[in-house]
C-alpha cells in the first residue's frame, strides 16, 4: 500500500511517497513552478548506511583521554545504550557548569538544522542548556555577517539584508537597469530556511527580462546569471567590487551628476566621502583608470556603467557573497553610498537591496507575520562570540578580542554540543580548526549520520531526520506555512531531540523548564496558534490546528501593495527617521569611526585584499578560489544522495577551471587534481568552464570531509572538502564576518593511484 504524506525541507516542500515503511520517492508542491531537482536524493539519506543506529562514546575519551589529548577523527567508537548516554552529557554538562561556569559550555550547532520550526535541533539544544543554567552561543550568521553588523549603523536594520527587500514586482514595472553583484544565481533561490511552497527567482527574472530591464552580472563567473536573462557579463576580479563602485561614484562627482539634494535631505557624510573619492585625503583620485587596474573592467566601460545607472531607473542588488571576503563590510557600504548618490532609495524598483540572487523569497511579496518557531529561553551565562570566530574561542581562552564597538573575552570553553550543525562543513581553514579541536574536554554531537562532525565527536546522539516526526515547516521568505506528517518509522534507536534532551533535562533536574510540561502535539498546537493569532491581528484569517493539519498547507495571501523600502523616510526625513544617530543614511559613521578601528574606518574605503589576484601571493598560488553554494545540496546535506554524487569526478568534487589556466597546468576535464595552499591540499576533478575570468577557480562547499589519514590534521582531503583551504580570518573588527572568498591556491594533476574516498562509510565500531 503507498501512503502521500505532506512534508517539507529546505529545498521545498514535497509529499513522501511511502510503500512498507520506507521513502520511496517524492512528489513536488502543488503549483511550484521550479521544484528542486534535490528531492530524488531524499530516500537516499533517510535511508542511508551512514544512519547512525545508536548512541557512541569515543574509546579514548571513555579511558579519560581529554583536553590537549589525541586528536580527535581517528578512533574507534564505542556502543553505549540511551540511559548510559544520558547519564554521561548530563554528568558532564553538570560538571563543567559547576567547575568553570556555564560560559564554558558552548552551545554551538549553527547551520541548517531540520526545516521544522518546532524539531529545530539549535533551537531545542539552547532551550535546554538555558533551562540547566546557561551556555555560550554564536551572534550573526556565516551567510552575512559582516553586512548584519555593518547595515544597522548605516541605514538603522538589517530589514535590506534580510527581508523585506525591493520587491520582484516593482522591479518589473518601474526599473529599467538592474546592476547584478553577484549576479542572480538560480540554485541559491532553490533554498530557504524553513522550507518553501514556491522557487519563484527564475519565473521573477524571466518577467524582468520580458519587461525590458537589463540585468547586468557583475561576478567572475558568467553563469552567475541565467543564460535566459541575456545580460551583460563583466567579469570581475574577485575581492574588488568597491574599487569599481568608488569609481562609479568618482564619474557622478567629477561630471557633476551626483543627486546632491537627496544626498543634503537623506544622508549625513557625503563631504568626506567626495574627498576620498576624489583623492583629496590620500592622493589618489578612485578614477575608472585606477579601478581598471584592480577590477579588470575597462575605463571607459566603467564610466559608462555609472551615467546609465543615473540615466534611469536603475536597482543595484549585491549577493551576500560579496562581503564574506577580507574587508567584506567595504562592498556592501560602497553599495548603499552609490545608491544615495544616484538618488533613487525610496522608489518603487530602485535604490538598493542585497540577497536578490541569494534565497529564494527575496523580493517576493509576503505579509509580514512572524514565522513559526519555538520560543527561546533567556541564556542565563549571556554569552557568546561571533559566529564565524569558533577557532579563536578554542584556542585563545580568556584573551580579548574586539567586536562591533564590544571589548570582549572569549570564555575557557570545555565542552563542545553540536545539534543540527556541522562546523566541518562550513567553518574555514578546517586543519587549524581541528588541531584547535582537542583543546577541549568533551565534544557531544546529536546528528543523524556519521559524517566528518560526528566523527570526531566524544559523544555521538543519533537523530531521528526529518521524515521520521511530526513538525511545522515555515520561512520568513515564504508565505506558506506546511505540515510535515511522519512519513517512515523511526531509525533503530534513533530519537527526537526534544525527546532525549527532555531526558537529559530530567537528570539535570530542570526537565518542566524545558518541556513546559507539553508533549510534541501540544507544542506544534501551541505554535501553530501563536501564528494564527498574530494573523488574526494582521486580518489574516487562518484555520485551526486540525483543519491546517488535514490540508497539509495553508497560504497566507500577500499584500495588495509591493512593500517600497524607504519610501516614508525620503518622503519626509524628519517624521520618519532612520534609526541611525542621525535618522539618515551615513556615508560617514561617527559611531564606526569612534571605534577606532583600522580596518573599518567611518567611511567606505578600498582596501587590497591579502589574498586576490592583485595580491604579491599570487605568484606562489595563481588562482583564486571561489567556493559556493552547490546545486547539488543543501551546504553538504545530502551529499550522500543520489543528485550530489551523480556531479561528482571521478567521485570527487568537481573544480571549474577556464581551459587558458587548465592547459597552462597539463590538465584536462575529468583529471583529478591537488588543490593546495598553504593552509591546506584537497582533491578535485576537473570541469573545464569558459565562462570564467581566467585566473579564477571554482568549487562548490559541502563535500564531507574525508582526510587520507583520520585524526592527523592537514592530511590531504581525499574528497574535495574545500575548507581546508579556504582563510579564517574576520572581515574585520566590527563585523568579524568570516572571509572564506579570499582564497588563493595552486592546481597540479594527481600524479598516479588515487586514494579511495571513504567519507559515506560508517568508521569503525566496537
Amino acid at each position: 500500500m503507498t501512503e502521500l504524506k505532506p512534508h517539507a525541507a529546505h529545498w521545498g516542500a514535497f509529499t513522501a511517497v511511502v510503500e512498507k515503511g520506507r521513502l520511496t520517492g517524492t512528489r513536488p508542491f502543488p503549483g511550484d513552478p521550479n521544484p528542486p531537482a534535490l528531492l530524488a536524493s531524499m530516500p537516499d539519506a533517510v535511508h542511508a548506511p551512514t544512519r547512525i543506529d545508536r548512541p557512541y562514546a569515543r574509546a579514548g575519551w571513555l579511558a579519560g583521554d581529554r583536553r590537549g589529548g589525541t586528536p580527535r577523527g581517528g578512533e574507534r567508537f564505542v556502543p553505549l545504550d540511551w540511559d548510559e548516554a544520558v547519564r554521561l552529557v548530563a554528568e558532564e554538562v553538570a560538571r563543567v557548569r559547576e567547575a568553570h561556569g556555564p560560559a564554558s559550555i558552548f552551545g554551538g550547532s549553527y547551520g541548517w538544522a531540520s526545516a521544522g520550526r518546532f524539531h529545530h535541533a539549535r533551537s531545542q539544544l539552547h532551550r535546554l542548556l538555558a533551562s540547566a543554567g546557561g551556555f555560550t552561543g554564536q551572534v550573526t550568521t556565516y551567510s552575512y555577517a559582516a553586512g548584519q553588523t555593518l547595515l544597522p549603523h548605516i541605514v538603522g536594520s538589517n530589514a535590506m539584508i534580510e527581508g523585506p527587500v525591493v520587491e520582484w514586482r516593482d522591479i518589473v514595472a518601474h526599473a529599467k537597469l538592474m546592476l547584478c553583484f553577484g549576479g542572480l544565481l538560480l540554485r541559491n533561490g532553490q533554498i530557504t530556511a524553513g522550507g518553501a511552497g514556491r522557487h519563484e527567482m527564475a519565473s521573477w527574472i524571466e518577467r524582468a527580462t520580458r519587461a525590458g530591464v537589463k540585468l547586468v552580472n557583475i561576478s567572475p563567473v558568467r553563469g552567475d546569471m541565467p543564460d535566459f536573462a541575456g545580460a551583460e557579463w563583466l567579469p570581475i576580479r574577485p575581492g574588488t567590487d568597491t574599487a569599481l563602485m568608488l569609481a562609479m561614484a568618482h564619474v557622478l562627482i567629477s561630471e557633476g551628476r551626483a543627486d546632491t539634494v537627496f544626498l543634503a535631505r537623506c544622508t549625513v557624510g557625503f563631504a568626506p566621502l567626495r574627498a576620498y573619492v576624489l583623492g583629496e585625503t590620500d592622493g589618489i583620485a578612485k578614477t575608472p583608470e585606477w579601478a581598471a587596474v584592480e577590477t579588470g573592467i575597462a575605463a571607459d566601460r566603467i564610466a559608462a556603467l555609472a551615467r546609465a545607472c543615473v540615466a534611469q531607473p536603475t536597482m543595484l542588488t549585491a549577493s551576500w557573497s560579496l562581503q564574506r571576503a577580507e574587508r567584506g563590510e567595504q562592498p556592501f557600504w560602497m553599495l548603499v553610498a552609490l545608491a544615495a548618490m544616484l538618488g533613487q532609495i525610496g522608489r518603487p524598483g530602485c535604490g538598493f537591496s542585497f540577497g536578490h540572487g541569494s534565497m529564494n523569497g527575496m523580493g517576493m511579496a509576503r505579509s509580514e507575520i512572524p514565522s513559526l518557531s519555538l520560543p527561546a529561553l533567556p541564556n542565563p551565562a549571556q554569552s557568546w562570540i561571533p559566529v564565524a570566530r569558533i577557532t579563536e574561542l578554542l584556542e585563545r581562552p580568556s584573551e580579548e578580542y574586539d567586536y562591533n564597538g564590544h571589548h570582549l573575552r572569549f570564555p575557557d570553553t570545555r565542552l563542545m554540543w553540536w545539534a543540527g550543525g556541522n562546523p566541518l562543513h562550513h567553518h574555514q581553514d578546517l586543519n587549524r580548526l581541528l588541531r584547535a579541536w582537542a583543546r577541549v574536554d568533551t565534544v557531544v554531537v546529536s546528528e543523524p549520520w556519521w559524517n566528518s562532525l560526528a566523527r570526531h565527536a566524544d559523544i555521538v546522539l543519533p537523530a531521528t531526520t526529518t521524515l521520521e516526526r511530526n513538525d511545522i515547516g515555515s520561512a520568513a521568505r515564504d508565505r506558506f506555512v506546511l505540515a510535515m506528517h511522519q512519513a517512515v518509522p523511526k531509525f533503530a534507536q534513533a530519537r527526537d531531540e526534544f525527546d532525549y534532551m527532555a531526558d537529559i533535562a530530567d537528570a539535570l533536574g530542570v526537565r518542566d523548564r524545558f518541556t513546559q510540561q507539553r508533549d510534541v502535539p501540544a507544542w506544534l498546537r501551541a505554535i501553530y496558534g501563536r501564528c494564527r493569532d498574530n494573523a488574526v491581528r494582521m486580518g489574516i484569517d487562518l484555520p485551526d490546528f486540525d483543519t491546517f493539519w488535514e490540508m497539509g498547507a495553508v497560504e497566507i495571501p500577500p499584500p495588495e501593495r509591493a512593500a517600497v523600502p524607504f519610501e516614508a523616510f525620503v518622503r519626509n526625513p524628519a517624521a520618519a527617521r532612520l534609526n541611525t544617530p542621525s535618522g539618515r543614511i551615513e556615508l560617514f559613521s561617527e559611531t564606526i569611526a569612534g571605534f577606532g578601528y583600522d580596518d573599518c574606518p567611518g567611511h567606505p574605503v578600498w582596501f587590497a585584499p591579502r589574498e586576490y589576484l592583485g595580491a604579491r601571493l599570487a605568484a606562489r598560488f595563481r588562482l583564486h578560489l571561489l567556493t559556493g553554494q552547490p546545486a547539488t545540496r543543501l551546504h553538504s546535506q545530502l551529499d550522500q544522495g543520489r543528485v550530489s554524487l551523480a556531479s561528482k569526478v571521478g567521485g570527487r568534487e568537481p573544480i571549474l577551471l577556464h581551459p587558458d589556466d587548465a592547459a597552462a597546468r597539463g590538465v584536462r576535464e575529468g583529471d583529478i587534481v591537488r588543490v593546495f595552499n598553504d593552509r591546506g591540499a584537497c582533491l578535485a576533478g576537473v570541469r573545464i568552464e569558459a565562462g570564467l575570468l581566467r585566473g579564477v577557480a571554482v568549487m562548490s562547499t559541502g563535500a564531507w570531509l574525508d582526510p587520507l589519514v583520520p585524526g592527523e590534521p592537514g592530511s590531504l582531503c581525499v574528497h574535495g572538502n574545500v575548507n581546508v583551504l579556504t582563510q579564517d580570518v574576520g572581515t574585520s573588527r566590527l563585523g568579524q564576518g568570516p572571509s572564506a572568498h579570499s582564497c588563493l591556491v595552486e592546481v597540479e594533476r594527481w600524479p598516479g593511484d588515487v586514494p579511495a574516498v571513504t567519507a559515506h562509510r560508517a568508521p569503525e565500531i566496537g
